[in-house]
């Protein structure tokens, strides 16, 4: 029987021989190809990072794959596979003759297949350019391209594509990506068990699954060691060392996404200059700060339960009228962090919970803004020369529009008369906002408001109330035009961006000037004056100065609170998605607590942050009333403001 089984392996391995020879000349001829492998361009994972360095989701397009060019690849990994999938493959040409030798006779011997002969070439080309099927025409085309494949390619070359390509379950496609999500850990930093279960894993992903089949797994590296051991590439020491040594195994997904609105913005920011932003393996590294984040999504919640209590004590109360209440089941909020001088997102809320609404409101709604909008009117009076203490009509006019007549009211449903700009923006008076917008002139106003991007207005009074329809996003970039002294910033929160080749690029703010940094400032006092003795009294914060405007829309609508400090700037909003009015929230009321508390929770965070807004050159303080009043070159004191005082002894120049 002996004499036969050699005589029949001697035979058998002449014919092999002879037929894969000839098999290859005909190789040129075959329908499929190896192009896909030499010029490998594998969809690959996006990794997105969070301020700290740390990442935060992965994004990708049906496989999740992070690429390991060969150099980053540890020779013990490469020892480990080798060992225990195709221990010749360093001496064999694409196929192995004497494992398939092998197989044959244990075939022969023991009536069924008992071992593959597949080298690791041949695995690749299973995976990459042919189908699964247990078929000889598979099988024949399998040999030829891997021969055909090993003309092509260096050794190091297909063990980069094939530790690059392989299936390693849980969706992990490649190494790289099995090593950090089974052990959250990089190639570099595995130890030499763990190697071994992910030398092992390929076999039979499901089988040898860590975070399910743990015994198994483990049982699969041990003979992967002892391979590696009857190889003499690992000492009996290394091998004593780890056989009953066992891993920490992370069970959770690797592209958990923690927060979806960040990556939806991260997507949307880049989608138009790199469209396969989603395959093409970069590494995209943002402003987005998880501890601000949660703190968001607290203060969101915050005001949103706040906006509900009320509603609920009014009902035990029974203080609201049946026709007058209110579903508020569609209630809902979100909430924009920038930092300041950047435009840097820092946090991005869209929903008061995700799991029940995906709609992202900071970018996707547009709402009206209401009187959150008059301090981009009142910045365009103080550019034009008007000053805080210019003196403004609030009295009721009747505006006639064909047949419809229009009366708007202050909030107070009262008028002063005469006003100064500054308690008129105060005390966000409707009257006086609208009779300046007739003073300076509606095109005046319409092309300011143009000019600082705004779009969608109307030209008509009407916009003096704010109208029109804005994203939370868009106007947190308008409201830089205060927090940033004069220049307008585009919200991003990307910072930069690395190909998979290591090419990196900066991404670049957008600005735009709008006025000086003087000018701007006038208007953040009167702000700061919002919200110490204004409509925003709810959003004052302790030892800290804030400034802000809240917006409160008709019928109650939309309620606001656009706010900053010297450092970074909050904008808040709650309506209900249905458009319909909520029961007598305003800004102040609804959105304002929710700025305090993020403001109160950011300088627990951050004890250094700068507690007072900067004074520019060119602004002059002037007591008025032995209080203090701000002036520039351009919006000078009115003549009958000083009483009888003289204002040169009295101001100074700050700088």
């Amino acid at each position: 029987m002996n004499k036969l089984l050699s005589f029949l392996s001697g035979l058998i391995f002449i014919v092999l021989l002879v037929g894969l020879l000839a098999l290859y000349n005909y190789s040129n001829n075959i329908k499929f190809s190896t192009d896909k492998l030499v010029n490998y361009h594998p969809k690959l994972t996006t990794e997105i990072f969070d301020k700290n360095g740390d990442v935060i989701a992965t994004i990708y397009d049906k496989r999740n794959r992070l690429y390991a060019p060969y150099k980053e690849i540890p020779p013990r990994l490469i020892e480990a596979v080798v060992a225990i999938e195709d221990t010749a493959f360093f001496e064999h040409s694409g196929v192995n003759p004497e494992a398939i030798l092998r197989a044959v006779i244990k075939a022969i011997k023991y009536g069924k297949v008992k071992e593959g002969a597949s080298t690791l070439t041949q695995q690749l080309i299973k995976n990459t350019i042919l189908t699964p099927e247990k078929t000889l025409k598979r099988k024949i085309n399998e040999a030829i391209l891997a021969i055909k494949l090993e003309t092509q390619l260096t050794k190091e070359q297909i063990l980069e594509r094939y530790l690059n390509e392989i299936f390693y379950g849980h969706n992990y496609y490649g190494v790289k990506t099995a090593a950090q999500g089974y052990f959250h850990k990089e190639l570099k930093e595995l130890n030499l068990k763990e190697i071994a279960m992910l030398a092992g894993l390929p076999k039979a992903p499901s089988t040898y699954d860590p975070t399910k089949h743990l015994s198994n797994a483990l049982s699969r590296a041990n003979t992967v060691l002892g391979r590696m051991k009857a190889l003499g590439w690992i000492t009996e020491c290394e091998y004593k060392k780890y056989i009953d040594f066992v891993p920490k195994i992370y069970g959770t997904n690797l592209v958990q996404n923690k927060y979806p609105f960040i990556v939806d913005e991260v997507v949307r920011e880049l989608k138009n200059d790199f469209p396969d932003i989603k395959n093409g393996g970069y590494k995209v590294y943002t402003s987005f700060d998880p501890a601000l984040q949660k703190l968001a999504e607290e203060s969101l919640k915050l005001g949103y339960k706040g906006i509900l209590a009320r509603y609920i004590s009014k009902l035990k109360r029974r203080a609201i009228p049946k026709s007058k209440r209110v579903d508020y089941n569609d209630l809902n909020g979100a909430m924009v962090v920038l930092d300041n001088k950047s435009g840097n997102i820092l946090a991005l809320v869209g929903a008061i919970d995700y799991k029940k609404s995906q709609f992202n409101r900071a970018v996707q709604s547009r709402r009206q803004p209401g009187s959150s909008i008059k301090p981009f009117i009142y910045q365009t009076a103080l550019n034009l020369g008007y000053s805080p203490q210019s003196r403004l009509v609030d009295m009721s006019r009747s505006f006639r529009y064909g047949k419809k007549v229009w009366n708007p009211k202050n909030y107070e449903k009262n008028f002063e008369g005469f006003i100064s700009l500054r308690d008129a923006l105060v005390h966000s008076r409707n009257l006086a906002t609208i009779n300046l917008v007739r003073e300076i002139g509606l095109n005046n106003i319409y092309d300011s408001l143009t000019n600082m991007g705004f779009k969608g207005i109307k030209k008509d009074l009407s916009i003096s109330l704010g109208t029109f329809g804005i994203s939370v996003l868009d106007f947190a970039g308008k409201y830089t035009l205060f927090s940033n002294y004069g220049t307008m910033l585009k919200p991003k929160i990307v910072k930069r961006i690395v190909t998979k080749d290591g090419e990196e690029s900066e991404i670049v703010t957008i600005k735009k000037m709008i006025t000086e940094p003087k000018q701007a400032y006038l208007m953040t006092s009167i702000l700061k004056d919002v919200v110490k003795r204004g409509t925003a009294r709810r959003a004052k914060v302790e030892g800290i100065e804030t400034a802000g405007k809240t917006g409160t829309t008709n019928e109650y609508k939309d309620a606001w609170f656009c706010g900053y400090t010297p450092e970074i700037e909050v904008l808040t909003w709650y309506g209900k998605d249905n458009n319909k009015p909520m029961y007598k929230e305003t800004g102040g009321k609804a959105a304002g607590p929710a700025f305090a508390h993020f403001v109160k929770g950011y300088v627990e965070l951050h004890p250094e942050t700068k507690r007072k807004f900067d004074i520019p050159k060119g602004v002059r303080v002037v007591k008025i009333h032995s209080k203090d009043e701000y002036f520039t070159d351009i919006s000078q004191p009115p003549n009958d403001s000083v009483g009888e005082e003289s204002s040169t002894d009295i101001e100074k120049l700050l700088f």
